[in-house]
């Protein structure tokens, strides 16, 4: 129990990096992915255009969707912003923080998938053979436009007997195989280049608002993840309180079987103490409207002097 312990106070801890850890087996997880991945282009004009986006596109929406799921401050940024004011205020910079924070780390995998994807270059090879121009090509010059579709939509499968040796497929194959590394080289630039410049330029900008929205960013995190602790503690006590309740007429019976029941007042003080007169059902959902509606300021001058 106290392993379990020690490992989800690190978690707790270390949020960030771990989260950071996540992002980066999301992006590993989709060039695996992407490589075991048995692509096989339809080769028909109709449908060669929607298979090679959906490929090139469908799975990063995915890994996004798993990035925002995994990451734990996308709930906290949601609740933040939802939230009653009560006597609490609302900070736009802490919650455009965090959805700064949240999108940078979902974006990674897709990312990836997109630049891998563009580098292999079979998505767009699928995708795009059929709109080539023919004339740009020797080889299609004697044959009717109908054709010249269906053999350019023919162009990512290598084994068809008609263009199995044909020059023509592969040079459209060779042609848009640079077009797509090209892409995926200048995408790869533009973000780290970008990232260069997010690096660099930061300290140029005023860190103060900076370090505020990441201070009270993670206060909101540490104060949920402390909250539901203490609603956890607080729950075990009152299913303790209500369990021993409930058995109070049957303490005869549990003593001649020698079960150990708790004397009276052991552990009372401590009990009555967490639970801090909160005796039934309709005083706990009024806690929790509370303080959902009504947060309490961040002012802890009162409680010192109370």
């Amino acid at each position: 129990m106290d392993r379990f312990r020690m490992i989800f106070q690190y978690f707790q801890s270390n949020s960030e990096s771990v989260m950071n850890g996540i992002c980066g087996l999301l992006a590993l997880a989709s060039v695996k992915m992407y490589t075991s991945l048995d692509f096989s282009c339809p080769c028909l004009p109709q449908y060669n255009m929607a298979y090679g986006l959906g490929i090139m596109f469908v799975p990063p929406i995915i890994l996004f969707l798993c990035g925002l799921i995994l990451n734990r401050q996308s709930l906290v940024m949601l609740e933040e912003w939802r939230r009653p004011a009560g006597h609490r205020m609302k900070d736009p910079a802490v919650i455009r923080y965090l959805c700064s924070s949240i999108m940078q780390r979902a974006m990674v995998a897709p990312v990836v998938w997109i630049v891998v994807t563009l580098l292999d270059g079979k998505c767009l090879i699928c995708a795009f053979s059929g709109s080539m121009d023919p004339q740009k090509f020797v080889g299609f010059a004697n044959v009717s436009a109908e054709q010249v579709q269906q053999l350019l939509a023919k162009v990512p499968c290598k084994d068809d007997e008609l263009l199995r040796n044909s020059t023509s497929r592969k040079a459209v194959s060779r042609y848009l195989r640079c077009c797509s590394q090209a892409l995926g080289w200048s995408i790869l630039l533009i973000l780290i280049i970008a990232a260069f410049l997010a690096r660099w330029l930061r300290p140029c900008f005023n860190q103060v608002t900076l370090l505020q929205a990441r201070h009270w960013s993670n206060y909101i995190d540490i104060e949920q993840k402390i909250f539901e602790e203490t609603c956890c503690e607080h729950s075990r006590l009152f299913a303790h309180k209500c369990i021993l309740h409930f058995f109070e007429s049957m303490q005869q019976e549990i003593k001649l079987h020698s079960f150990s029941f708790p004397r009276q007042g052991e552990g009372a003080e401590r009990g009555e103490g967490l639970l801090q007169g909160i005796t039934d059902q309709d005083q706990v959902n009024e806690l929790l409207k509370t303080w959902y509606y009504e947060k309490p300021p961040l002012d802890v001058s009162q409680a010192h002097q109370r």
